[in-house]
């Protein structure tokens, strides 16, 4: 599957439209264009994981975007930052757009939609008539949540590690439904396939209808093995269906839905693929559609065709065709090659501090189980005191997490991030192991 996936995106290049636009607007910079080519095909004959460690190969890379010299945005698993093609794009598609706005939108932009899905089907292994996009992973997981048909009695497994608005929609079908959840405390992080599929298979019985997975888990990063503990709930009750949350794996690592064997999956594009903020994809299995009531009606809801999950009204059509050059971006470093330089950028920093007196890790450093997303804590400060030096004294931003168990530093490289930057993240940490966070 994979092996088709890359050959199918190796042969759309960068010079796909990502809608109906003409030819002269595929390429804003076509000396960046050059430069990322020639980078290409410099490391062709290397691994994704001695790329990763080619520092001249990720300049031509981090030349892309207009990230702020000043400050070192270590928050990508919040929202990303999009490349400057990306932003004229967008900006083109407003601008294009406010010529005659029901004119373009509806009778230009609008045919954008087909091919954009292709290329996001395509990105996600699966069929274009298995994608519906929209804003974001809570719109899609919602939508999913709220249309699964689930009557009173019936069993949800989920667990407190999975993201808040997920937990609110699952606990309001709880409230208006009378549906019964059962919630899983995971131990993280975790290095134990075998603790994942004992854990959510033995919540199992005959009355579960629904069992959720978060594939990685914002909080610390923890992958989990999906497909694993998907394969293990349907062994124990056949009738079960897996719903995924992909929100921090999707263009994080590479995968493809059909791999890890679940029936529906929310994500969002402006987190590691780097679309427009406010842009998301669903999936749901093509046989799974007809289960499915949509959010916003339309005149079929129990039709078997995806785009009954797209009935939105008035919805900005510049932020759906900017998509198509965030996933040529993406294209052009490969989804191997991302996935490698993310997890080599997690395992810099982390390597360094991992035994420094009262610095604690909270996430693993196998590949099996973490990518991009590390995370720490210095035991006697509080988080207030580490967040503040990390920004007043470093210019760093990160994230505290308090949450359930959880206390720590979320750190979040991407793509652009210098290793310069995560000098500079190791220093701070030593000083406040050292001095204190105050």
């Amino acid at each position: 599957m994979l092996s088709n996936r890359r050959d199918f995106l190796g042969k759309m290049g960068i010079a796909t439209a990502a809608g109906i636009m003409s030819p002269s607007f595929l390429i804003i910079n076509p000396v960046a264009a050059a430069e990322v080519k020639a980078a290409n095909e410099k490391v062709g004959h290397l691994s994704p994981e001695e790329v990763a460690m080619d520092e001249e190969y990720w300049k031509s890379i981090q030349r892309a975007y207009t990230v702020s010299p000043n400050i070192i945005n270590l928050n990508n698993a919040g929202v990303s930052p999009q490349t400057f093609q990306v932003q004229e794009m967008l900006d083109k598609y407003v601008r294009t757009s406010n010529e005659a706005p029901s004119y373009f939108m509806w009778r230009e932009l609008d045919m954008g939609r087909e091919p954009l899905r292709e290329k996001l089907a395509a990105l996600a292994g699966c069929s274009p008539e298995e994608i519906a996009i929209n804003r974001n992973a809570t719109e899609a997981l919602e939508t999913i949540i709220f249309g699964l048909n689930l009557k009173e009695g019936d069993e949800v497994v989920l667990s407190k590690q999975d993201y808040p608005n997920m937990m609110n929609a699952w606990k309001l079908r709880e409230k208006r439904h009378g549906i019964k959840l059962v919630w899983l405390d995971l131990d993280l992080p975790n290095e134990s396939d075998e603790y994942f599929v004992n854990t959510y298979s033995s919540a199992v019985t005959d009355k579960t209808k629904v069992v959720y997975i978060t594939h990685c888990i914002n909080w610390n990063g923890q992958f989990v093995p999906v497909r694993k503990m998907a394969d293990a709930v349907r062994k124990k009750n056949p009738n079960a269906e897996v719903v995924c949350d992909t929100a921090q794996s999707f263009c994080h690592v590479d995968f493809s839905y059909t791999d890890l064997g679940v029936d529906y999956s929310g994500t969002s594009l402006h987190k590691w693929l780097c679309a427009p903020f406010g842009s998301g994809m669903m999936y749901v299995k093509k046989d799974k559609i007809k289960n499915i009531w949509p959010l916003f009606a339309n005149d079929k809801p129990d039709s078997t065709d995806i785009r009954k999950f797209e009935a939105l009204g008035t919805r900005s059509f510049p932020i759906e065709q900017a998509i198509g050059y965030a996933i040529n971006f993406h294209n052009e470093i490969g989804s191997a090659r991302k996935e490698a330089r993310l997890r080599y950028l997690k395992n810099y920093w982390s390597e360094q501090v991992k035994d420094v007196p009262r610095v604690k890790l909270y996430t693993s450093l196998k590949k099996e189980y973490s990518c991009g997303i590390g995370s720490f804590y210095v035991e006697g400060e509080t988080l207030q005191d580490i967040d503040k030096k990390l920004w007043e004294k470093y210019k760093i931003h990160a994230v505290g997490i308090t949450i359930e168990h959880f206390k720590h530093i979320r750190v979040s490289p991407q793509v652009y991030t210098t290793l310069y930057d995560l000098d500079k993240l190791v220093r701070c940490i030593k000083d406040i192991a050292v001095n204190g966070g105050k």
